[in-house]
């Protein structure tokens, strides 16, 4: 969260320096707007992140669902109910409403800020795949996001990663059709030491409004698969039984379909990739950068070794 912090002040004070006080005066508007922008965005995302996330899926509620289902789809509904609750209980955690997304690729995410302020979704696809043990590890995953606070770890990431994105775009844009840098050449003149570190600051700054929005992602991935790793060991945790996980995640990965209702600003917040990228399924230096999930086959492998009793 520091760094994210760190690349807005760079944006905004080179804004200030190089833009605004191009004429000889110092005004920190650059600063002020970036920082304003990113706690703004933080706070949108805070309070109202989980619905607007929910919204964008077509999710519906599992209890509004169940009064109007029957038969095998009725049974397929009680059973998330009756799973939520027991690991709910399990986590010590308030039970959290719980949706179903229209998809029948399998996949599940947890969205919100906390415990009591969290929701938990799961596709058509997933309730259909998975037996009862496997439907309880992927709950038990998604919980320990919300007891683990990732879930609002990451809402906040997303909401950062926009905005320096959004910032790194207006710069360039100012920059392009008039931007200051005046303060280069008249330091040069007199005093030619000033001028070659103000030319210096001013290349750094450029470099940084060029990658922030992309290593500010590739911070947000890094996140991502921690947080990932984490919520296998805390859900393998409630439910006792890592080998459920593990085979609820093998047939995640085996359905072939990407997750077509669930895009990619919520793609992070998935416990399987659901736009389908190759990098999310290699491991490797590119894969550590760029991927926003873990392998699947070392999340599996790490959970049997769990079950077998053996460290990692």
């Amino acid at each position: 969260m520091g760094v994210f912090v760190v690349f807005l002040l760079v944006l905004g004070l080179g804004f200030d320096f190089f833009v605004t006080s191009s004429s000889g005066a110092f005004a920190p508007v650059g600063s002020v707007t970036a920082l304003g922008l990113g706690s703004i965005s933080s706070m949108v995302s805070y309070f109202s992140g989980d619905r607007a996330v929910l919204a964008s899926t077509q999710a519906a509620s599992v209890d509004t669902l169940a009064q109007q289902a029957s038969g095998d789809d009725l049974l397929e509904l009680r059973q998330l109910q009756n799973v939520v609750s027991e690991m709910a209980i399990a986590s010590g955690l308030p039970r959290p409403p719980v949706y179903v997304v229209p998809d029948e690729d399998p996949n599940a995410f947890a969205t919100g800020r906390g415990p009591g302020h969290s929701s938990i979704a799961v596709t058509r696809g997933l309730l259909r795949v998975l037996n009862r043990e496997e439907l309880q590890g992927v709950i038990a995953h998604e919980m320990s996001h919300i007891r683990n606070y990732d879930v609002r770890l990451m809402t906040i990431v997303a909401a950062l990663v926009g905005t320096i994105a959004l910032l790194a775009d207006w710069t360039s844009r100012v920059m392009w059709y008039g931007g200051g840098s005046g303060r280069g050449g008249r330091s040069d003149k007199d005093d030619k030491g000033r001028g070659v570190l103000v030319a210096l600051l001013f290349a750094f700054w450029v470099v940084a409004i060029v990658l922030a929005p992309l290593l500010s992602r590739l911070l947000a991935m890094m996140v991502s698969r921690q947080r990932e790793y984490l919520a296998d060991a805390s859900g393998a945790e409630l439910t006792r039984n890592p080998l459920g996980l593990a085979s609820a995640l093998a047939k995640i990965e085996n359905a072939v379909a990407p997750t077509r209702a669930i895009k990619q600003g919520s793609a992070h917040l998935c416990i399987a990739d659901p736009l389908g990228r190759r990098v999310n399924l290699q491991e490797g230096f590119l894969s550590n950068l760029f991927a926003s999930h873990p392998p699947m086959a070392a999340r599996i492998e790490a959970l049997r070794a769990m079950a077998l009793g053996g460290a990692r």
